[in-house]
C-alpha cells in the first residue's frame, strides 16, 4: 500500500479545500493510505480530523502571506513530517503549499510529486518584481514535480506559455462537484428564503466566496447598488467570510444597500441557498475554474461572472449566463438585470455538465494517474510508518 500525502495551505470553505478533503476521504483504501498536511487554522480542520483512516498534520507556520522567517520554518516542519511519513506520493494544492510542499518533498526524496493548479498565485495586480520572483520559484519547483494537474484548459495553456512545464507533463483534471447530489438536493424555496431573512416573492441574487481580495466582494456590493437603481425589489445574499468583511459592511452602508444585502457568513447549506437564487454572481479578479460556477449550474441557476481563466469552459454567454471583464461592475449589473427581466434567455440544456466535472470522476482519474506513475517504477519504495506515532497527530 502506498501513502499519498496531500498538502494545502488552509482548510477554508473553498473549492480546492473541499475537493482535497473529498479526495482523501474517498481514495481507495485498498491501494492508497491517505495523509493530509494543512497550515494555518481553517474552518474545515475539525472535518479533516474526523475522516476515518486519515492521518492529519498541522503546520501553523504555513501561511498564505510571504514571510521569509515563517516560510523557512514551514519548509523544515513540512520536511520533518514527510521524513516520518515517507510517502510514495506528495500531492500539493495552492501556490504557497505548492512551493513549500514540493521543496520539502524534494529535500526528503519523495519519489512522486504532483501539483494541482487551482489558478496561479501570479496575478496582474502584483508588482513586476514580485511576479518575476514568483514565476522563478514556480519554475524551480517544476524541476521537482513529476506531474501537474490543471483544473482548467486555460491554466494548462498559461503554464505552458510561462514555461512551467511541457505539454506532456500536465493533464486537465477538473475540480469537480457531486452533480447528482446537487441536482437532487431538496429545498422548499419559500421556507428557505424566509429562513434566510428574505422575502420569498422578490428576486434574489447571490454570491458564494471567501471575503478576500481575489474574490473582490466590494464589487458585489457595488453591483447590488447598481441593480437596485433599476429594480429596487431585488435582494442580495453574500455567503462567506474573511478579511474584507468589515470593508464589505462599510461599503454596503455607504451605498445604502444594507437592508437589501444579507451577509450570511460561512454556511454548510450552500446547495439549498443556491437553489433559492435567481442569478448567481462571482466577481473574482482571478481564478482557476470556480467550483461555485459548477455548483450554481448544477442547481439550474444562471451565472454572471468575470471572464477569468477557465470560466469560459463552463459559462456560455446567452445560454447559461454571461461573462464580463474583471472589474467591469457596470457590465455585470446590466447582465444581472437582463437575466432577471428575461429569464427565458437561459437554455436548460446548457446547465447539463459533462461527467468530467463530476467529483467522483475526479477521484477515479486521480487514482488512475497515481497508479500509472507507480507502475512506471517511479514509486517502488514501500513506506514504513509507525501508525501509533502519526495517526491524527499535529505538528506545532
Amino acid at each position: 500500500m502506498h501513502t499519498v500525502c496531500h498538502i494545502i495551505t488552509k482548510l477554508e470553505l473553498g473549492g480546492a479545500q473541499q475537493n482535497t478533503l473529498f479526495t482523501v476521504s474517498h481514495l481507495d483504501r485498498a491501494r492508497f493510505r491517505p495523509a493530509l498536511i494543512t497550515g494555518e487554522p481553517g474552518i474545515l480542520d475539525a472535518e479533516a480530523r474526523n475522516i476515518p483512516g486519515l492521518m492529519v498534520f498541522q503546520v501553523p507556520s504555513l501561511k498564505r502571506e510571504i514571510d521569509p522567517v515563517q516560510d523557512s520554518r514551514a519548509l523544515w516542519s513540512l520536511a520533518a513530517v514527510l521524513r516520518r511519513l515517507r510517502p510514495t506520493i506528495v500531492h500539493t494544492h495552492s501556490s504557497k503549499a505548492g512551493i513549500l510542499g514540493r521543496a520539502a518533498a524534494y529535500l526528503t526524496g519523495v519519489p512522486i510529486v504532483i501539483h494541482t493548479i487551482h489558478g496561479y498565485g501570479v496575478t496582474p495586480a502584483q508588482h513586476p518584481v514580485l511576479r518575476w520572483l514568483l514565476l522563478a520559484l514556480e519554475r524551480a519547483c517544476s524541476r521537482a514535480t513529476t506531474r501537474f494537474f490543471a483544473v482548467s484548459e486555460a491554466n494548462r495553456r498559461q503554464g505552458i506559455e510561462w514555461r512551467l512545464f511541457s505539454p506532456d507533463r500536465c493533464a486537465v483534471l477538473r475540480s469537480g462537484v457531486d452533480l447528482a447530489a446537487l441536482r437532487r438536493t431538496p429545498v422548499d424555496k419559500t421556507a428557505k428564503r424566509r429562513d434566510l431573512g428574505l422575502d420569498p416573492l422578490r428576486p434574489v441574487v447571490g454570491m458564494v466566496a471567501p471575503l478576500k481580495p481575489q474574490k473582490a466582494p466590494i464589487d458585489f456590493v457595488t453591483l447590488a447598488a447598481l441593480v437596485r437603481r433599476w429594480n429596487p425589489n431585488v435582494q442580495f445574499v453574500l455567503v462567506g467570510d474573511g478579511e474584507l468583511r468589515a470593508a464589505v459592511e462599510a461599503e454596503s452602508a455607504r451605498l445604502g444597500v444594507g437592508s437589501a444585502l444579507r451577509l450570511l457568513g460561512w454556511r454548510r447549506d450552500v446547495p439549498e441557498i443556491m437553489k433559492c437564487l435567481d442569478v448567481f454572481v462571482l466577481t473574482s479578479r482571478w481564478e482557476g475554474l470556480p467550483r461555485a460556477y459548477l455548483e450554481a449550474l448544477a442547481c439550474g441557476v444562471p451565472v454572471v461572472g468575470t471572464r477569468v481563466d477557465g470560466a469560459e469552459e463552463v459559462v456560455f454567454d446567452g445560454r447559461n449566463g454571461f461573462l464580463v471583464a474583471p472589474g467591469d461592475v457596470e457590465a455585470m449589473a446590466e447582465k444581472v438585470q437582463l437575466l432577471l427581466a428575461h429569464p427565458e434567455i437561459v437554455q436548460p440544456d446548457a446547465f447539463v455538465l459533462p461527467a468530467e466535472f463530476d467529483i467522483h470522476d475526479m477521484i477515479k482519474r486521480q487514482e488512475r494517474e497515481y497508479q500509472r506513475l507507480i507502475d512506471a517504477g517511479i514509486g517502488r519504495r514501500e513506506p514504513t510508518i509507525d501508525h501509533a506515532s502519526t495517526s491524527g497527530s499535529l505538528l506545532r
